[in-house]
């Protein structure tokens, strides 16, 4: 049996959560709320839940590209 680490689940995973995308930005979770409630921080919606692409994440760092311009509400 193979023990997954945490690097290899999140090169896996598609999305993540707001607190898990700020974490990865190196922001508090407080801050990543705000930008998502200021709509600079892209996320999908998926019931009640708003999770934040791991493409938009990538193109964000990367890129730099206007946060708006990745995904939309």
């Amino acid at each position: 049996m193979m023990i997954e680490t945490v690097k290899d689940q999140s090169e896996e995973r598609l999305v993540y959560t707001v607190a898990e995308a700020g974490e990865l930005l190196g922001i508090s979770r407080a801050f990543a709320y705000e930008l998502v409630a200021r709509g600079e921080l892209p996320v999908i919606r998926l019931g009640r839940r708003r999770l934040v692409p791991k493409v938009a994440l990538l193109a964000i760092v990367e890129g730099g590209l206007p946060l708006d311009s990745v995904v939309t509400q």
